[in-house]
């Protein structure tokens, strides 16, 4: 047995007797899979996902499998009651796990539905060991941070390669090198890359290169001391990735070889970019993907033929993202347009289905706490098509509606998300089906008309995070319906929810008597997933997220359909092909 093995052995043993102690699964086999850990130094929002994933997607291209996963330091169990303003917006997986955005990311760049395995809180790690411990797995021993609970973190990384069968798992670290909740994430990186042996691990430190606009360059000194931290840790990086407003110059990057004992061609200037869909090409010109696969000794592994076919089609569509020849403008009227990241994945969509189309689509946010009938069309004059988003609570709840009656009024393309499905339905109960005093359950407990309300099975559930409809659903859709033809006439399509409150089966025939088509919903059930006006250019709505399944090459088709719409009305002069066409065009 070598000398790694014999290592690993040993750190299994959970006997009273030993120090050594690192749960291993049953039948993980040490060498198979490969870890790269990226961290950051200097300050949070570096774009550790961005890089992370994009890395991944170029090993990904060369045939090599991969898995992602993320490693928060807060101890709530899921990112489920986070408010959007303080963590941008929550990302569910298919199977209902409530994420943090950058798995979002990771899902867009890898075309890859991931799993509650992909993502891990310090509430979920700690949570597991407290549970062990009371069910007397730790025999006896005194339960501590080191072994057990960065133990509990390797454990959960051996299993993400087992289950994944992936050639290389990729760690994001959330946070910052020096942040005290991410301190055991960093020795557990540590822990684990001692285990496996030589060429296992490849630690990535992303750090940031200050240039003061008083001094007029470029000052390194904040990047030495992060990577200084992150080596008083026991470890020592392998690249360095300079962030920076602008390319990194070469002396800086000579500073920071020096200080880190890195050599100089592994430290890589990657200054902003106009699009995260560039990063790629980026990294794959400085040689990041080849020096990580030299360092984890698989450049066996690579299938070039995968490779050369794969990046021509990421080529194409980073060349279309060069030569968009039209404009159109959509407001997203929503509550928490102060923070951008509160709705990544509708901005994302949006740019994915703009790209298919030839278009750039450019956002008005819309805040629709002051809006009322009176001033709605001052609000929506310059748009071609708007979207009403998802949503919690009752603020700017009337001035969404008073956006619907608009666009349904003045024949404006139109897209509802969850709490837009739910506004659409309420609209149209007040002013078309003459139900005045239509409203929801959720904003106005005990209303005459709750044509939304919560439904029986939803109440039975205990808990602010668990009583919600969470994760993919199938929805059945009706023949013929504008639904069906965008969705290539399919029976059913599989999409993301992530709500409470549904339309009450008992007001559906008076929604429909009065033209309201629910052309999508739950199979063998009566919940409502997915509405539209047939007299309408383009009028859609749906209960589910639709944003959240978005891929650059696969662009999501409601909103395909929202932008050829809004193409349509913005150049009127023009032979422009429909919704339907448009979809059918990129398929």
């Amino acid at each position: 047995m070598s000398k790694e093995k014999d290592i690993l052995a040993s750190v299994s043993d959970i006997s009273t007797e030993s120090e050594f102690f690192s749960p291993v699964p049953d039948g993980y086999k040490q060498g198979k899979t490969k870890y790269v850990f990226v961290m950051g130094t200097v300050m949070s929002g570096l774009g550790k996902g961005i890089f992370s994933s994009c890395l991944a997607k170029l090993l990904q291209d060369k045939g090599l499998k991969v898995a992602p996963i993320k490693l928060e330091g807060y101890l709530n169990i899921d990112s489920g009651t986070l408010n959007p303003f303080r963590h941008g917006e929550v990302f569910v997986l298919d199977d209902g796990m409530e994420t943090d955005m950058d798995l979002g990311t990771y899902e867009r760049l890898l075309d890859q539905d991931l799993s509650r395995a992909n993502f891990a809180t310090s509430g979920q790690i700690f949570s597991s060991v407290l549970n062990k411990e009371r069910h007397g797995d730790y025999l006896g021993r005194d339960v501590q941070m080191i072994p057990h609970v960065t133990g509990e973190v390797k454990l959960k990384l051996r299993q993400l390669a087992m289950e994944s069968k992936a050639d290389v798992v990729f760690v994001e670290i959330g946070g910052t090198v020096g942040d005290l909740e991410n301190a055991y994430f960093i020795e557990a990186m540590r822990e684990l890359a001692y285990e496996e042996g030589p060429n296992s691990c490849c630690f990535v430190a992303l750090t940031y290169i200050l240039e003061p606009k008083t001094l007029g360059e470029q000052k390194s000194k904040a990047a030495q001391l992060g990577i200084k931290q992150l080596m008083q840790c026991g470890v020592q990086p392998d690249i360095i990735t300079c962030r920076a407003s602008s390319p990194v110059n070469e002396k800086a990057r000579q500073k920071i070889s020096v200080y880190s004992n890195v050599p100089f061609e592994r430290v890589i200037s990657l200054p902003d970019s106009t699009s995260i869909y560039l990063i790629p090409s980026m990294l794959r010109d400085n040689g990041v993907d080849f020096q990580v696969l030299r360092m984890l000794k698989i450049e066996d592994r690579i299938n070039l033929q995968k490779e050369r076919r794969e990046w021509g089609k990421w080529c194409d569509f980073t060349e279309k993202m060069e030569s968009l020849n039209r404009q159109v403008t959509i407001g997203i009227t929503g509550k928490y347009t102060t923070v951008r990241d509160s709705y990544a994945s509708i901005i994302n969509a949006l740019e994915h289905a703009g790209i298919a189309l030839g278009c750039k689509e450019s956002i008005k946010w819309i805040d629709t706490t002051d809006i009322t009938d009176s001033n709605v069309a001052e609000f929506l004059a310059d748009v071609d098509g708007i979207i009403v988003p998802g949503g919690f609570g009752t603020r700017g709840a009337e001035g969404k509606i008073a956006c619907i009656k608009y666009a349904r009024e003045n024949n404006l393309p139109y897209l509802g998300l969850c709490f837009g499905f739910q506004m659409a339905v309420i609209e149209f109960a007040r002013n078309v089906c003459g139900m005045k005093k239509a409203n929801s359950n959720e904003l106005k407990p005990g209303c005459a008309e709750p044509v939304i309300d919560i439904l029986p099975e939803q109440k039975k559930i205990e808990g602010l995070g668990g009583n919600m409809r969470l994760g993919g659903r199938d929805i059945e859709l009706k023949a013929q319906t504008l639904a069906w033809k965008i969705f290539g006439k399919k029976d059913s399509v599989r999409m993301r929810f992530r709500h409470r409150y549904e339309v009450d089966p008992k007001y559906i025939k008076t929604l429909e008597d009065a033209g309201l088509v629910f052309s999508g919903k739950a199979p063998e059930q009566p919940i409502m997933q997915i509405l539209e006006l047939p007299s309408h250019p383009f009028f859609m709505g749906t209960q589910a997220h639709p944003c959240l399944t978005s891929r650059p090459l696969r662009p999501q088709p409601m909103f395909v359909g929202l932008l050829a719409a809004a193409l349509q009305r913005h150049y009127t002069d023009e032979n422009l092909p429909d919704c339907e066409k448009a979809v059918q065009s990129i398929k």
